[in-house]
């Protein structure tokens, strides 16, 4: 029987195969044609557009902070990367696993399963995604002790507490990568005047990024348009400047850690104060996260490991045993 597992992300799209492993991780981007409202291509291909299209192509983003914006184009993107997945395998009609945000509604839901159906899966499942992430993580969720795993995307961060195999109290903010890419071309623009796009920021964060502020500064040189001349600039840009860029994103992100421990049994609390936070998703990658949470909470943190994967390896793990970890499954047929 064949299966796919998909991480269905704001930012990147994971598809992974049980044995196979990860067989697709491509940007969630669609470029479309204006003219006839066309697909022109999905993933990397339409990501490389992206701030070189000319009017007759839009480049679309359907995922927006976690939930499905635009349901055609998200129904046209999973087909893309199920048919792509289907190259690795000879196929019947696959069943098809996909993650979901902790908050998701029922009308989301559906939404979620006639896209995968329309896309031509034979069986749909939906799991959240803080639990896909911990089971990704190794983490023993259906123990009955008290797991906290964070969960930084692209578009959300979602915190939860998990006992008993079932999320116990959660919190999601609409903070991720990107809004955080944001944060960075805003500062730049702000406090030197320049012009810079969201991949040079995330170029920036990637390669100096740090969440807390150090000693020995990284310096990166970055080009971008003058606002005052209009012309190319280079500018050198250092890392405490960016720990500074990112402040405020990052202190909502630690918010929620303290909103969800005011709220989560003292049993659990303990728990979670022996075992540490597991920080996953790519967010997880930006330096000392895990410092400045520990900083500011007094909880240990520490990253997942591969914590980019997390999601994805957790749907092949639910998808080889979907008996054990029926109650955490939203099935449709």
């Amino acid at each position: 029987m064949a299966k796919i597992g998909i991480d269905l992300g704001t930012t990147n799209t994971v598809v992974f195969i049980p044995k196979k492993g990860i067989v697709v991780n491509e940007p969630s981007v669609v470029a479309i044609s204006v003219l006839d409202n066309k697909i022109i291509s999905v993933g990397a291909s339409a990501k490389e557009m992206i701030g070189r299209t000319p009017d007759s192509i839009v480049i679309s983003k359907p995922l927006v902070d976690g939930a499905i914006a635009d349901y055609r184009v998200t129904g046209a993107m999973l087909r893309y990367f199920i048919k792509k997945a289907a190259g690795f395998m000879s196929f019947v009609k696959p069943e098809v696993l996909i993650s979901v945000p902790a908050g998701i509604t029922s009308t989301e839901k559906r939404a979620v399963i006639e896209a995968a159906l329309n896309a031509g899966a034979k069986a749909v499942y939906l799991v959240k995604e803080p639990v896909l992430a911990a089971i990704g993580a190794k983490i023993p969720i259906n123990s009955p002790a008290g797991n906290m795993i964070l969960n930084i995307g692209g578009g959300t961060t979602e915190l939860a507490v998990i006992s008993l195999g079932g999320i116990v109290t959660w919190s999601s903010v609409r903070i991720g990568g990107n809004k955080l890419d944001q944060a960075i071309v805003e500062y730049i623009k702000k406090k030197h005047g320049l012009a810079i796009g969201e991949r040079t920021a995330e170029l920036i964060k990637v390669s100096i990024g740090s969440a807390t502020k150090e000693q020995e500064e990284e310096k990166i040189n970055i080009k971008g348009r003058d606002l005052a001349t209009g012309f190319p600039r280079t500018i050198e840009v250092g890392s405490n400047e960016i720990t500074e860029a990112l402040s405020e994103q990052l202190r909502e992100i630690v918010q929620i850690v303290k909103n969800v421990l005011e709220v989560t049994p003292p049993e659990l609390c303990s728990d979670i104060m022996d075992k540490g936070i597991i920080i996953s998703g790519g967010g997880a990658l930006l330096k000392n996260i895990d410092v400045l949470i520990n900083r500011i909470t007094g909880v240990p943190a520490s990253i997942a490991d591969d914590p980019l994967f997390c999601v994805a390896r957790g749907t092949g793990i639910v998808l080889q045993n979907l008996d054990a970890y029926k109650r955490n499954v939203v099935a449709k047929r």
